[in-house]
This record gives structure tokens, C-alpha cells and sequence, in this order.
């Protein structure tokens, strides 16, 4: 696994760059793009239902659903489009690759599927929602004939919404769709509950929903910032004998925490799987 330290600056790409499919993650990219120095003119989005702040883009510059015949020679093409639609989209995907770089952030698409479907040469990638803050990771994953000048410029795109790592054995992505991924759910639904919790235990539900809110939140935070691990951080909080021990005395039981998500994590990774031989 490795991550780049210094990352191509956006102002340097070279070449027309299509975004096909603008939704949340897609325009999440386009936004943290422009933001960081790409040129609107250099831009070509497709997306028939693209959201209004997208289409208001075009007075920067950027092209939105022009003529395929006036886009030109394509340098670069980044798919954000469900993976349901991808094969419909195809045929108009692969009259754009040609030997462009490629790069995918379909979940389960793998670089075999796309570079049947579409063409170029392909990065196939994983990113997560809080890509839409800026917060995002992503884990990306290149074919063989990639330029290590390509996946530079993979890399400096995908880095605009957070940090990136890349890996070498495509079959990690399962794995990798799993814990990064569909993460941000789980998370949310530690929130979720522990709000619940909170009512239970008696407290006013506004109270509770902010209470657990904040201190997801804010404990994401310390996370991100500190320079020791989770468990030291776990650790640090629990005072022997104290409230925190007799809640995590239930949750790291045998039949508590580490086993459910062991099981959701499992899930989900077999889902992947199971996508990546449908598509």
C-alpha cells in the first residue's frame, strides 16, 4: 500500500477532462477540483439530470453536456455514474476513452468490467462520502498499462477530496468497499443509537440526538488530529472501575461489538463481490 507525498498540482493537467455523472460524489469531485486549480474550460461534464449548481458551473467555463462531436480529444475520463447505468452508458463512455486515462468510482465495477465496457486504461477507485467535505479516503487500484504519469494525475483527482492510499491486489477493493466505503453508515448509526440509548436512559430525544452528534463527531475529530491509535484513545477515556468500563465491559464481551461488525463487515465485503461477478 502506498500514498503519494507530493501530489501534481491540478493547475498542470493537461488536456480535456470528462466527468461522467455528477450526482453527490461525482460533484463533490468536480467542486474540490476547481477549487484546488483546474481550469472550468479543461471540463466537460456529462450528466442529463445534472443538479442546478452543476449547470451553474457554466459560467466558469465548464462544459455541461455539449455535443459529443465538439469535446475533442479526451485526456481524461473520470466515471461517477451509478453502476447500474454503466453498461447503457457504454457505448457513449467508449467513443470518449480511446487510450485515456480512466477513472472509476463505481462501487463493485472492477478494472476487467470497465475496460470491457469503456475502453482506456483504468484506475479503479473507492472514495466515501465524507469526500463531499473534504474528509473523504479513498483507495485506488491501477491497471498494467497505466502511465505512472496517468496515475499521477489519478491520484492529484482523487486527492481533491481527501487522502488517498493505493493498493496493488484488486481483490482487497471488497474489502476495502466494506470498512471505507459503506463505513460512513456505520457511524452514522452509532449516532443513531446511541441517541436512542440516551432516551431511553431517560433523556429529552433533542437532548440526546445532539449529545451523541457531538460526541461522534467530536470524537472522529480527536481522532483524526491525535497521533495515537484508536485503542489508545479508548484507553485514555476508561477509568478502571469507572461508568466507561461498564459500558465497554458489555459492548467487548464475546457476543457484543467485535463480533457484530466483524459479521457486517463480512456482509458487506461478499456483497461487493457479488456485484463486481454481476456487473
Amino acid at each position: 500500500m502506498t500514498s503519494s507525498t507530493n501530489p501534481l498540482p491540478l493547475a498542470d493537467l493537461r488536456g480535456t477532462l470528462v466527468l461522467a455523472g455528477a450526482g453527490k460524489m461525482g460533484g463533490a469531485m468536480l467542486t474540490g477540483w476547481l477549487a484546488r486549480g483546474l481550469k472550468p474550460k479543461r471540463v466537460v461534464v456529462i450528466d442529463p439530470f445534472a443538479p442546478d449548481a452543476i449547470k451553474a458551473l457554466a459560467m466558469t467555463g465548464v462544459r455541461i453536456n455539449p455535443e459529443a462531436n465538439s469535446i475533442g480529444h479526451v485526456e481524461t475520463l473520470v466515471i461517477a455514474v451509478k453502476p447500474q447505468m454503466f453498461r447503457e452508458a457504454g457505448p457513449a463512455l467508449r467513443e470518449l476513452a480511446g487510450s485515456a486515462l480512466v477513472v472509476s468510482i463505481m462501487a463493485g465495477a472492477t478494472i476487467a468490467s470497465i475496460s470491457e465496457v469503456c475502453g482506456g486504461r483504468v484506475v479503479r477507485a473507492m472514495p466515501n462520502t465524507p469526500a463531499a467535505i473534504g474528509r473523504g479516503i479513498t483507495v485506488a487500484v491501477a491497471a498494467g498499462d497505466v502511465s505512472a504519469e496517468q496515475r499521477d494525475t489519478a491520484d492529484a483527482l482523487l486527492r481533491a477530496t481527501g487522502s488517498v492510499e493505493w493498493i496493488e491486489d484488486e481483490s482487497l477493493m471488497d474489502a476495502v468497499t466494506a470498512v471505507s466505503g459503506s463505513g460512513p453508515a456505520y457511524v452514522f448509526l452509532l449516532a443513531e443509537e446511541m441517541a436512542r440509548a440516551g432516551v431511553a436512559a431517560g433523556l429529552p430525544v433533542e437532548l440526546a440526538t445532539k449529545l451523541a452528534r457531538e460526541t461522534v463527531a467530536g470524537s472522529g475529530e480527536l481522532l483524526h488530529r491525535s497521533e495515537l491509535d484508536a485503542a489508545t484513545l479508548r484507553k485514555n477515556v476508561t477509568s478502571p472501575g469507572g461508568t466507561t468500563a461498564a459500558a465497554l465491559d458489555v459492548l467487548m464481551r464475546a457476543d457484543g461489538f467485535e463480533p457484530l461488525l466483524n459479521k457486517a463487515i463480512a456482509a458487506a465485503t461478499k456483497r461487493s463481490k457479488e456485484l463486481a461477478k454481476a456487473g
